[in-house]
């Protein structure tokens, strides 16, 4: 039986990349798993993949730039499976999707990264803690980054909603800390993802470096991290076994940040 057998889990920007590696881990692990994101294509190809092996999954079409919907999404997967025991807030938009200096940089943008990666997890947050509150039980996992801690050139937006919402997570710790609910944050560095290779290309253009070189000098050991890598994280922060474990955020980054 898996560590996480039973539990009602909610994974956002599960479609691909990191989400998609966690929701899948969640079902290895005999979670029930809600996962959410803006493609259908997408989400029915990882709820294909979790029953086809035994699992339990399923697909909510969702857009979190709509302030509504974290809301819909929780009523969704409490009227199938009941209570959310898990969530782990992972959609995101990078600074690829609009890279500029801050002199420069778009305002509609700005207030789109901070709605998807700051105000989507406060709000999908608020929405499960009043029953994981009542059970005295629960596990809020955000999937925040290394720019949280540091800052991203030419990406004022990411690095201000991911300070953020760490920020928030760690709040939000200290007000749960005797309540059962553990609240933890995972900070990848550059992961092999559709979103990492957007950027890549932007700083190999500005660089005048070529793609290849530069993703392998991204990190100490020599290459990007993949999806899959940050599963087992995130298995472990929504298992049992952490309950001593909140108000963290732990960087997974293949060594770049060296400190806390």
């Amino acid at each position: 039986m898996g560590v996480l057998a039973g539990k009602v889990c909610l994974v956002t920007g599960a479609g691909r990349g990191i989400g998609r590696s966690i929701a899948i881990a969640f079902a290895q692990e005999g979670a029930r798993v809600a996962v959410t994101a803006r493609s259908t294509a997408e989400l029915e190809e990882v709820v294909g993949a979790i029953r086809s092996a035994g699992g339990q999954a399923l697909a909510i079409v969702a857009d979190l730039a709509d302030g509504a919907a974290p809301t819909r999404i929780v009523e969704q997967v409490r009227a199938a499976w009941g209570p959310i025991q898990v969530l782990v807030n992972n959609a995101g938009i990078g600074s690829s999707a609009n890279p500029k200096p801050v002199v420069s940089f778009d305002d509609d943008f700005w207030n789109l990264s901070l709605q998807i990666n700051l105000t989507a997890p406060y709000l999908l947050t608020k929405a499960v803690l009043p029953e994981m509150l009542q059970a005295r039980s629960g596990r809020i996992i955000t999937v925040a980054s290394i720019n949280g801690k540091i800052g991203s050139l030419h990406g004022a937006a990411y690095a201000a909603s991911k300070h953020g919402v760490l920020g928030l997570m760690r709040t939000l710790a200290m007000e749960t800390a005797r309540e059962g609910i553990t609240v933890n944050s995972i900070c990848p560095g550059p992961v092999h993802t559709a979103m990492n290779d957007k950027r890549l290309a932007y700083d190999s253009t500005r660089l005048g470096k070529s793609f290849d070189d530069l993703a392998a000098g991204l990190t100490p050991i020599g290459r990007r991290l993949e999806p899959d890598e940050i599963a087992p994280l995130a298995v472990y922060l929504a298992s049992d076994a952490s309950a001593a474990m909140t108000g963290q955020s732990i960087n997974l980054d293949g060594g770049i940040v060296m400190t806390g």
